[in-house]
């Protein structure tokens, strides 16, 4: 970009595409095989004869390297090279534990990057690696999370929240109550797992001026992994070019750059003018590209006898590295969810010798509301309330965080509507009450709510083309959600032509900047500075402007900077089936209904809110990640051991919205996604399965063993 962007506060666009079903614009790449992914570009791209990467990773969760013998492997034919951390290219910034690899020989967590094998292909590559003999000084280490490890008091949690919050007088109001609930509630370890695993091609060229490294990596920010690095490399921001064309998933793993992308970086500037891929491994993912931590969450919860709640309070304990610290916001949500005169949140952490956690769907929300969500269920039983009705009564008028009114919190009608579709009104008020052959059969329900996101620092273009046509760019990413497809139908309604007439052109760093896709933000952050470039476009222009035309445009206004709470909310229903003589668990029957303002495109929303119903149903039955503390490794660090929901597991799953249109939030009167179908839905398979069997579970997954025992 040669000039600063103008400012333009975008306006409520007319819509005629938006809200329309229109096909993915990239899905003939897709289908066809034709879209390249981060390590499928080669001479066409100019990534001509790369060499192969292959990482050797520690087998220790704590100490020194002593040393690295690595003669056997630059023996075998077809490597090039074999750097550790006496070889390496030095970083220029080496404060980011986790991303500075290969700088010393410290031992940080088990699976760190030690040492690197550069190949002609990718058999020898890995070979090779397999033969590098690394040696270690042991230190004794700490990998085990548990309430008396977690006594550190982060200075604030995920994204930029408080770590506690504490308002009114909590043991007094519980002492006082009528009804209490004070019970424990577990959340496993989680591995993202997206179907590309994290990958990097890389090259540094020379363009006159200096050199620049050239990456075309699996990441949901371009612009993050160019910021990110720059530093690091003692380069500039612009002399680092990060393009992501195509992205195979990330749930959040690929929010932010891991330990590869240095690695990649670094073996391809020892190897110049050579390009390098490295893609990480399945079983590498589970150390190196983050991952959800486990949780554990005390709550108590204080009713008066009707229902109506006086006092919430959400202790959680996690764990974070002592490399580089993580706090996820697990009680951020019971702070909003619902109306209670007393509450108090708080987060402790165990700092640990363990990789890295980091961002996984609904960071927060999921494991917070799946506790919030499972005690709700609980006190509503010791009342003798319906679960809907109990969340009803609970009701809040105003955000009870914050005091400010709510923008459009429409969860009563999301309860109504999901009850009716569910035909919950028939339901069993005791548990363990249907027999159906040799299943028990239950239902059970669970809000869902997460924030409205907008973020800064975006910037789009506009220019004309020949022909009635224009060019629309945004260094945007789309990791396989379909922001190529809604962002083409923004940019049409903006420009008032048709989707046929945008030329969509996203995924690099030489596009205007553009924020990460993530926290359910990117159709509405991108999607508003889209519309106001658009706007600043034909204020300037008109409406017939000359091909080469152009305006580089941010928006203007911040939402998020008014008085008021933006929050999707969300209700979620489900059928569980427990044997009663194996305890097998299954879920005929999964429905969500939400809040979301409104639905750009209704292919790709639905898409979104299924895949996250089922990503719930597979934290609520299979997914659960084993750390071996005397060894500081994940067991089960492949998908033939950490299970996640396949085709059989998922019968009938269903999402739709209501029909709404927040213009106070974005230009196009939509919010966010792509996460809320994930969150509570966990808490109603649980909650299911307790009404089938009047057996209360309270930690992840609800696997068969917790109902053996009884028939």
């Amino acid at each position: 970009m040669t000039a600063d962007p103008v400012q333009h506060t975008p306006t409520p666009i007319r819509v005629r595409s938006v809200g329309t079903r229109l096909e993915r614009v990239d899905g003939l790449e897709k289908v066809t095989g034709r879209a390249g992914y981060a390590v499928e570009h080669g001479a066409d791209d100019g990534f001509d004869g790369a060499l192969v990467a292959w990482l050797v990773t520690s087998t220790v969760a704590r100490g020194r390297v002593t040393s690295v013998d690595t003669a056997a492997a630059a023996a075998h034919d077809g490597v090039v090279a074999v750097l550790d951390h006496t070889s390496a290219p030095r970083l220029a910034d080496t404060d980011d534990g986790e991303l500075a690899i290969l700088q010393d020989p410290q031992v940080h967590f088990r699976g760190q990057v030690v040492a690197l094998v550069l190949a002609e292909t990718a058999e020898s590559a890995r070979e090779a690696a397999s033969l590098v003999e690394v040696s270690y000084d042991v230190e004794e280490h700490e990998a085990e999370l548990t309430e008396e490890a977690a006594t550190y008091r982060p200075d604030s949690v995920n994204p930029a929240f408080d770590t506690d919050s504490d308002t009114g007088d909590v043991d007094a109001a519980l002492a006082e109550a009528a009804v209490v609930v004070d019970e424990e509630y577990r959340t496993p370890h989680e591995h993202n797992n997206p179907m590309e695993p994290h990958a990097t091609t890389a090259v540094w060229r020379s363009d006159g001026d200096g050199e620049v490294l050239d990456l075309v990596d699996s990441t949901q920010a371009v612009h993050g992994v160019a910021s990110t690095l720059a530093p690091m490399l003692g380069l500039e921001q612009d002399q680092v070019r990060v393009r992501a064309p195509y992205v195979g998933g990330g749930f959040g793993s690929k929010g932010q750059p891991h330990a590869h992308v240095v690695a990649a970086a670094l073996a391809a500037r020892h190897v110049s003018p050579r390009p390098v891929r490295l893609a990480v491994t399945r079983q590498q993912m589970f150390a190196l590209t983050g991952y959800r931590t486990a949780t554990i969450s005390r709550m108590r919860l204080g009713a008066d006898a009707d229902g109506r709640l006086t006092a919430i309070e959400h202790r959680v304990f996690e764990q974070s590295s002592k490399v580089k610290e993580f706090a996820e916001q697990t009680a951020v949500p019971t702070r909003m969810l619902y109306a209670a005169p007393n509450r108090r949140t708080s987060h402790r952490l165990a700092m640990l010798d363990v990789a890295v956690p980091s961002w996984m769907r609904a960071p927060g929300e999921m494991p917070g509301v799946f506790a919030h969500e499972v005690a709700m269920d609980e006190l509503a039983q010791a009342c003798g309330l319906d679960p809907v009705e109990l969340r009803l009564r609970n009701e809040p008028d105003v955000d009870p965080e914050t005091g400010n009114p709510w923008n459009n919190r429409r969860l009563p009608e999301c309860l109504h509507r999901g009850a009716e579709r569910f035909g919950w009104a028939g339901r069993p008020a005791e548990a363990r009450a249907t027999l159906e052959g040799d299943w028990w059969v239950g239902t059970g329900m669970a809000a869902a709510t997460y924030p409205a996101y907008r973020q800064g620092g975006n910037a789009a273009r506009v220019t004309a083309l020949d022909g009635g046509r224009y060019a629309v760019a945004i260094g945007a990413v789309d990791i396989g959600t379909g922001a190529r497809t809604v962002l083409t139908q923004i940019a049409a309604d903006a420009l008032e032509v048709g989707t046929d007439a945008v030329d969509l052109e996203v995924g690099d760093t030489r596009l205007p900047s553009a924020s990460v896709a993530g926290g359910s933000s990117g159709t509405a952050s991108w999607g508003s500075t889209i519309v106001a470039a658009a706007q600043a476009f034909r204020e300037r222009h008109g409406d017939d402007p000359g091909a080469g035309a152009e305006v580089l445009a941010e928006a203007a206004d911040d939402p998020l900077g008014t008085d008021v709470a933006f929050h999707s909310f969300g209700a979620v229903f489900a059928e569980a089936r427990v044997h009663r003589r194996t305890g097998e668990v299954r879920v005929p029957r999964l429905f969500g209904v939400y809040s979301v303002g409104r639905v750009v495109n209704p292919v790709t929303a639905h898409s979104q809110l299924v895949g996250g119903l089922v990503m719930g149903l597979s934290a609520a039955l299979f997914e659960e990640s084993w750390r071996d503390a005397r060894f500081g490794h994940v067991v089960t660090q492949d998908l033939a051991s950490y299970h996640v929901a396949a085709h059989a597991d998922v019968r009938d799953v269903d999402a739709e919205w209501l029909e709404e249109s927040d213009d106070a939030f974005s230009p196009m009167g939509a919010r966010g996604i792509g996460e809320i179908g994930i969150v509570g839905t966990a808490a109603a398979v649980v909650n299911a399965a307790h009404h089938a069997t009047g057996v209360r579970v309270r930690s992840l997954p609800v696997t068969a063993d917790h109902f053996l025992g009884g028939r």
